[in-house]
């Protein structure tokens, strides 16, 4: 039974590794959050194109970057935006689409004009959001870590265990 535990600790901790390659690290922190975001114009008018999606994207860059936050990957559509990124714990993923909508409407909006034709009340975007958590960890693997932490405790059958 010994040697079979220790095979499967050596295969959780070179699976934990290969894991942690892609984790980002502030000065207290190791993390891994990642965030699906999708976001309409309002009245999902079709008017984020040209020169107006290229300067949508560079300011949703400006702000991710201000913000520590890792575009994984993104597409700007002629309604909608589109995003995956990688956040720190200290920001919501509330508080990052407030950010990105708030600035990207009020400067879209101050830089072309037309938009004001369509949007009265300064609101480019509608009020909402789409966000969904996204990560390459399940919670098998996690619980799976959690219950090899200690080998000698894993007589027991408690989901929670003290080593």
């Amino acid at each position: 039974i010994t040697s079979s535990l220790e095979k499967s600790k050596n295969r959780n901790t070179k699976r934990e590794v290969k894991n942690m390659e892609n984790y980002r690290k502030s000065s207290h922190c190791t993390y891994d959050i990642k965030y699906h975001l999708v976001w309409i114009t309002k009245y999902r008018k079709p008017v984020i194109t040209g020169k107006i999606a290229v300067r949508t994207r560079e300011l949703i860059r400006i702000i991710c970057e201000k913000n520590e936050v890792e575009i994984l990957a993104g597409h700007v559509g002629s309604d909608h935006i589109h995003m995956l990124v990688s956040a720190p714990p200290h920001l919501s993923a509330s508080k990052l689409v407030q950010y990105i909508k708030g600035t990207t409407s009020r400067k879209l909006q101050m830089e072309y004009k037309e938009l004001n034709k369509q949007f009265w009340g300064r609101h480019l975007w509608a009020r909402g959001y789409f966000v969904a958590s996204s990560g390459n960890v399940t919670d098998e693997i996690i619980k799976e870590y959690i219950k090899n932490q200690d080998l000698q405790e894993k007589l027991k059958t408690d989901n929670f265990e003290i080593s």
